[in-house]
């Protein structure tokens, strides 16, 4: 309807109308008729006088300055957090004042046309190397152990088992979570899953027991104190001085919060209130749409998540434990009320959610296995799957190693039976509901990519094996351009890193990958590695990662942020940066196509710019369209309507379906490649100053260099990149560099860059800062002679 003069009344009325039914969705929301559950502050007056001590010298007021300070502003703080990949985009003003009381409207007076909730799914990480050692970690950054990894590559095999598949993670800052998300995602082929990472879900912070050892400080200060500091909802450890070594203020990786967001020491009260607005503003949205949520975090963050769930109160809460590597799921109703699992289900008092396993029975199987491993030579040699994986694919892999490990499972629970005198002990407990037993744990926590004729020249000399077996000191060294030599202060100017990923089985064996994705070989890994290490002894260090949405070249990302230890960085990934798609000769070798399509045909969508290989048929398992994650995530290419309504007839229900290619000319790959540099990460991060790093493919690489370095379209053919070697582009000179390796041999003789590495190693541009320089050097040599 038009807004004329006729139909003015009308249009007032339906404003008036609008603005009614809007106020009260929010009057109601805010009375708790739509779920927003805050945490519960209990008032009761704290009974033990060393407590109180303990509270007056914590470094916060009795107001709780701390906890008021993580209320400030949340839904902007929560909302502008750079952590990563995530599903949903934040709300724009107008769909936050037209659009939300309509969904909050939607879903309490017509639930049917509301989504199904997602699924949650809660993973405590592994143990880490401190935890093993009984020592107060909190924000600390140790590692997993190898009892760790273990864990959560279990926990991953029972999320395959059950048929349990995030569409995104989220995790802490942490090493140790990160490395267990990865672990699990690795297992569960999600790779590709958009994982964030928050400050809010890290573990509770210590304050000035971090690094010491719980038994020990038992002992000094006695029982009763050290348990009131680990299980009290409300009590804080003594604080942090800003000088100590493990003061957050110091780590660059919490460089993005302020002095008040900060904690110098934390009760659980205070981990919990910081976990709640994530949950309430992207955990709580996601699965509202529909999304499935793993969130892998830590002991106490965790259980303020079930806090908040479950309604659960402040003494109950001290009650409920989260083991590590054993997934804790919920469903929700249309309103986001947890549903109650079955009777026979694995959960815990006070709770709605369910184990996927037993807790406890792992830990003490891998404890039997270590001891057996220790003392009966050949026993560990059973279990290894490692000779026929090659011929499994990853789900038959996981799913045997998981049988493995519950028939050990399963004598552990039958040696238990026998010798109920020496049960599993610990000093905390999980109480299942359906069952007398309670189980103890720790709560602590060539122009094809695939022409192999290009790889890297084969020169070794004594002083570059010892290079790259160097230890973790970091060494500053110049930056080697060949033939040129300027330097860049890597801890300050805005620098770019791009790096090819390391090699695959199908670079190997010489097969046209393209958006196939197939793992990294082992020398592949140890290409990004050592790539990691020639960055690390450089001193570099990275504000954000960008990749593509293949797992080879997440994985060289991730093995390059390990040697940096900078696992907590965003990493965004992006089909744009994807290898060229072959068409329809993925997956065949140079010979293959030969035979079929003929040399001279093969030379020429070797040599051609714009020639497009065959196309693959819409049902192909090469077309990307019949991939769930990139049908899923991918929102910015066009929608196709011949795909749409073909797809929508075939599934009988309307199925949105993108434009994803067919077949690609490299043309077609820098047109996807160089719009995302200039138009994603020039504004993001590069004119902001930010360090990036950009681990891709090589002929998406290879579009934005023809960008930087202005290469003409006729001699792109000519520039070849090897596997895991960083090329740095200086953003102030505008010229393109490596690194020196130690060896003494000019990078120029040891790799092949093709016949235009010409255009790449152009000397680089002066700037003001230089003739700044190079006056106040003829100054000084002018007063030389003068004196």
């Amino acid at each position: 309807m038009l807004y004329t003069a006729k139909n003015k009344g009308y249009t007032i009325r339906w404003r008036l109308c609008f603005l009614l039914v809007s106020i009260l969705v929010l009057v109601s929301h805010s009375h708790g008729f739509v779920v927003g559950p805050v945490l519960i502050r209990s008032t009761a007056a704290r009974t033990a006088t060393n407590l109180l001590q303990l509270q007056a010298n914590s470094g916060y007021d009795t107001r709780g300055d701390y906890s008021n300070s993580l209320k400030k502003n949340e839904r902007e703080l929560v909302y502008n957090e750079v952590g990563g990949d995530t599903i949903g985009r934040k709300p724009s003003l107008f769909k936050r004042l037209i659009g939300r009381p309509f969904k909050r409207a939607r879903r309490k007076f017509f639930t049917k046309a509301a989504p199904q909730p997602g699924t949650l799914i809660l993973v405590r990480g592994g143990e880490s190397e401190w935890g093993h050692n009984f020592t107060f970690t909190g924000w600390a950054d140790p590692d997993l152990s190898k009892k760790g990894v273990l864990e959560c590559e279990h926990a991953g095999r029972l999320l395959l088992e059950a048929g349990r598949q995030p569409d995104i993670i989220y995790t802490s800052r942490l090493k140790r979570a990160i490395n267990s998300a990865w672990i699990i995602a690795q297992e569960i082929n999600g790779c590709y899953l958009p994982v964030f990472k928050s400050w809010r879900l890290n573990e509770r912070h210590y304050g000035s027991l971090t690094g010491l050892c719980k038994k020990q400080i038992a002992k000094e200060l006695g029982q009763d104190i050290v348990q009131a500091w680990r299980r009290s909802l409300k009590a804080r450890p003594p604080p942090l001085k800003k000088t100590d070594p493990f003061y957050p203020g110091n780590d660059r990786k919490y460089a993005d919060l302020t002095e008040e967001q900060l904690p110098l020491s934390e009760s659980l009260a205070d981990c919990m209130e910081r976990t709640r607005p994530l949950w309430e503003y992207r955990i709580m949205r996601d699965l509202r749409n529909g999304n499935n949520v793993m969130v892998c975090a830590h002991a106490n963050t965790l259980r303020g998540l079930i806090k908040i769930i479950d309604g659960i109160g402040d003494n109950e809460i001290t009650e409920v434990s989260m083991p590590t590597g054993i997934p804790f799921v919920y469903k929700f109703d249309k309103k986001m009320n947890p549903i109650k699992p079955p009777d026979d289900s694995l959960t815990q008092v006070h709770t709605s959610g369910a184990f996927l396993e037993k807790p406890g029975l792992l830990k003490v199987a891998l404890e039997e296995e270590a001891r057996w491993i220790q003392f009966v030579p050949g026993v560990g040699e059973s279990t290894d799957i490692a000779p026929v994986a090659k011929r499994m694919t990853t789900l038959e892999a996981s799913l045997l190693k998981l049988r493995e490990e519950r028939e050990m499972e399963k004598e552990v629970e039958n040696w238990e039976k026998q010798f109920k005198d020496d049960p599993i002990t610990n000093d905390n407990h999980v109480k299942l509901m359906n069952g007398d037993n309670t189980v103890n744990l720790d709560t602590d926590e060539g122009e094809f990519e695939e022409d192999l004729e290009w790889k890297k020249k084969e020169i070794k000399t004594k002083k570059e094996i010892n290079t790259t077996e160097s230890s973790t000191v970091t060494k500053k060294s110049n930056i080697v351009v060949p033939h040129i030599g300027p330097q860049i202060d890597v801890k300050k100017d805005p620098v770019v890193v791009l790096i090819r990923h390391g090699r695959t089985p199908h670079n190997q064996l010489a097969l046209f990958t393209g958006w196939e994705d197939p793992p990294l070989a082992v020398d592949g890994v140890e290409d990004a590695k050592k790539g990691g290490r020639l960055l690390r002894e450089h001193g570099f260090e990275f504000d954000v990662v960008y990749t593509s949405w293949l797992t080879r070249a997440i994985q060289t990302a991730y093995y390059v942020m390990a040697e940096l230890d900078c696992q907590w960085l965003p990493v965004i990934k992006s089909w744009r940066l994807n290898e060229r798609h072959y068409g329809a000769l993925t997956g065949k070798s140079k010979k293959m196509v030969g035979n079929i399509y003929g040399e001279d045909q093969l030379k020429k969508w070797r040599k051609g710019y714009k020639i497009r290989p065959p196309p693959v048929s819409s049902y192909s398992p090469a077309y990307p369209g019949n991939e769930y994650h990139l049908n899923n995530y991918v929102k910015d290419m066009r929608i196709s309507l011949s795909e749409t309504f073909f797809r929508t007839i075939q599934d009988r229900k309307f199925a949105l379906h993108r434009k994803f290619p067919k077949s690609e000319s490299l043309k077609d790959t820098m047109d996807r490649s160089i719009p995302f540099y200039t138009d994603k990460i020039v504004p993001e991060a590069v004119a902001n100053g930010k360090r990036v790093l950009i681990s891709s493919h090589e002929n998406a690489i290879r579009g934005i260099l023809m960008h930087l370095c202005e290469i003409p379209e006729e001699h792109m053919n000519g520039l070849h990149l090897p596997n895991g070697v960083p090329l740095i582009y200086n953003v102030k000179r505008k010229c393109i560099s490596l690194l020196d390796d130690g060896s003494g041999i000019d990078p120029l003789e040891k790799y092949d860059f093709g016949s235009a590495a010409e255009y790449l190693f152009r000397p680089c541009e002066l700037t003001e800062e230089d003739f700044i320089v190079e006056e106040e050097e003829q100054a000084a040599q002018a007063d030389l002679v003068e004196s």
